[in-house]
Formats: C-alpha cells, sequence, structure tokens
C-alpha cells in the first residue's frame, strides 16, 4: 500500500511539474483576451480533453509502440530523461515560447487544439514523462496514471478559468518563481530517468 501511495505521490509530482497549470494562466489569457466567458469555457474544455485523450493514448498504447519500433526500456529512459532535463532546463533559464505572446483579435476557438492542447499541456515532456511512469508498470499503475493526469488536466482547467482573478491576486512575479521551481523538479526527474535507464542497462541495484 505504502508503494501504491509513493507512487501516486511521484506521478503527482512529475505530472504538475511538468503541466504547471499556475504558470500556464498567462499562456492561456495571452491567446484568449478579450474573449467572451462563454468562449472561454469551450476553449478551457476543448484544450483540457483534447490534451487527456493524446497522452492517455500513448500510456495505453505505450507498450506496443515500444515493440513496433524496437524500443528498450533503458533507451527510453535516457533519451526521454535528457528531453525532460532540457525542458526544466529552459524554465529555469525563463525561455518563453513564442506561442506565449501572440494575441489575437479574433478568437478561433482551434487554438484549442493547438497550441493550448499540443503542445503547451500534452506536448513532448508531458508525453515522455507519463509513457515513463507506464513503461514497466501493470494494468494497476498505468491505471493509476491515467487518472492522475485526468485529475491535472481537470485542476487545469479549472485554474484556466480562474486565471484573471488569480494573477490579479498573486501577481506575475509570484507565478515566474512557481516556474522557476517547478522547472528544477522537471530537471531533477529528467536526471532520475537517465540514471534509471544507466542502472538497467548495467544491471546496477544501487
Amino acid at each position: 500500500m505504502d508503494n501504491i501511495l509513493t507512487f501516486c505521490i511521484t506521478v503527482f509530482t512529475g505530472f504538475f511539474a511538468i503541466m504547471n497549470p499556475l504558470s500556464n494562466m498567462p499562456i492561456f489569457l495571452s491567446l484568449v483576451g478579450g474573449a467572451d466567458r462563454k468562449t472561454q469555457h469551450n476553449i478551457s474544455k476543448k484544450a483540457t480533453f483534447t490534451a487527456f485523450v493524446i497522452v492517455t493514448l500513448f500510456l495505453v498504447l505505450g507498450k506496443f509502440i515500444f515493440l513496433l519500433f524496437g524500443i528498450t526500456i533503458p533507451a527510453f529512459k535516457i533519451a526521454g530523461g535528457i528531453l525532460v532535463f532540457f525542458v526544466g532546463f529552459d524554465m529555469l533559464q525563463s525561455k518563453k515560447s513564442n506561442v506565449k505572446h501572440l494575441k489575437e483579435t479574433h478568437i478561433d476557438e482551434d487554438i484549442a487544439i493547438s497550441p493550448l492542447a499540443i503542445p503547451i499541456l500534452a506536448g513532448p515532456g508531458t508525453i515522455v514523462t507519463g509513457m515513463n511512469f507506464v513503461s514497466n508498470a501493470g494494468y494497476l499503475k498505468i491505471g493509476i496514471v491515467i487518472c492522475i493526469f485526468g485529475l491535472l488536466c481537470w485542476m487545469t482547467y479549472f485554474t484556466f478559468m480562474l486565471s484573471e482573478m488569480f494573477i490579479k491576486k498573486i501577481g506575475h512575479n509570484v507565478i515566474s518563481v512557481i516556474g522557476k521551481i517547478m522547472g528544477l523538479i522537471i530537471a531533477i526527474i529528467g536526471t532520475d530517468m537517465v540514471i534509471q535507464g544507466i542502472k538497467i542497462s548495467f544491471a546496477l541495484t544501487n
């Protein structure tokens, strides 16, 4: 039971750090600025649902993808860990994607699919992190990972809907600090994935 609880906490922390609902609030507002409440609601719902479907497909089909392309778990963990590390490193360096500054006079609800769902919510870092959790897991743990990711999508939806109020209350500086902390956590997760991959490759126990 303790092992499952630890796994749940690890999965939640990993997904929360990589998705970071709080730091995504300014991105959401920059994309939907000027839209009415109903449009914001539709975009939030479509973006989070699409992200959930995309990542769930990778989680469920992950093992088949490994078999299809002949990918080994150690190779995936090492390559994925390097990718996740650089996602976190970019966050620590405060590198911003151009998409964060997009401002449309006419709000097209397709922005819910791209760039919100892909790549902001269900980007390579999120997919790799999720697949790492299920790469050698049983059906119970796969189900847990899917449920926890669903919880994060639900949290992200409500964060988007409350984004204006949150930013007015806590300010951009606090969100920036939170983003850097999440970046550090992501970099550590990436490093741990590489270490795990090396341990499996060389049959190291400690």
